[in-house]
């Protein structure tokens, strides 16, 4: 059987470096996307030079703002951001139609069999980072290994503008010293588990038997005993089938009245309501 050669190519601190591509005056600076400092918006991105100071997405912006009191913050533009995702992705579609995008600023991509019959995924690699920073100005960082679970790792290793390689045989010695929080499915409250349990690395989780991990962890318990072996079947989904719909608004201020709080439900439903729409009746829109 073919060894599976899969490329995971995540953008560098993504909507900040559009923001600091867009605007040369934030470069070099602590660059948080967000609401304003003093809302109760979250961080949707923060530069390196603010990750500096402990910012991290998803963070209130009010910490944020506490953490670096001289970063500079400016609201998300979405829009710009699905256009250079857009071109992101016609560039690993001209090696593999095998593209699985999982957000704006990272993908999959099997290259076993590619478009252009180049017989290493690290070329591969190296071509498609050069060429999305020709086109875009912006960097990416890349992982290659036989699987999934192997090539985000790889990818995580050398941010930003890194490229990580790992061979199948190296895939054990590549796991061995890793944190256990920084595997897929391994989430903060598993994570806590698995270090009472004397787990806090690949090489620690590897020790364990499926009988003890399935009885600690359930049916994940056979996914931790298979990924601390390196193995991964999953497969790249160039088309991942949308199992919900949703929507969502951040308010500056608590909101405590019921018919304000009906309003603003209603007002996300019909959002809701247009989407599931597009979805189930695309020939309308």
């Amino acid at each position: 059987m073919e060894t599976r050669k899969i490329i995971h190519v995540d953008m560098d601190a993504f909507y900040a470096s559009v923001e600091q591509r867009d605007f040369p005056e934030y470069k070099g600076k602590p660059l948080i996307v967000g609401g304003p400092p003093n809302s109760r918006s979250v961080v949707s991105a923060a530069s390196y030079e603010a990750r500096k100071f402990g910012v991290r997405s998803a963070m209130p912006c009010s910490k944020a703002a506490q953490l670096a009191p001289q970063a500079i913050f400016v609201f998300p533009r979405f829009e710009v951001y699905k256009e250079v995702s857009k071109q992101i992705r016609e560039i690993f579609l001209e090696y593999t139609d095998l593209v699985e995008m999982l957000s704006l600023d990272e993908g999959y991509l099997d290259v076993t069999f590619n478009k252009k019959n180049i017989p290493f995924a690290v070329t591969i690699a190296k071509e498609i980072r050069t060429e999305i920073f020709k086109r875009t100005e912006l960097t990416a960082s890349a992982g290659v290994g036989n699987s999934k679970f192997i090539s985000k790792l790889a990818s995580e290793k050398n941010k930003p503008n890194g490229l990580t390689v790992v061979l199948p045989d190296d895939v054990i010695s590549f796991i061995d010293p890793l944190p256990v929080s920084s595997f897929h499915g391994v989430g903060k409250v598993t994570a806590r588990k698995m270090k009472e349990l004397g787990i806090y690395t690949g090489k620690d989780l590897r020790t364990k038997s499926i009988d003890e991990l399935v009885q600690h962890f359930g049916k994940m318990g056979i996914y931790y005993y298979k990924i601390s072996r390196g193995e991964d079947e999953r497969m790249v989904q160039s088309s991942r089938e949308r199992k919900s719909l949703g929507a969502e608004n951040t308010f500056d201020r608590d909101k405590l009245d019921y018919d304000d709080l009906l309003k603003q439900l209603k007002d996300v439903a019909v959002v809701v309501e247009r989407r599931l729409e597009k979805k189930i009746l695309p020939e309308k829109h």
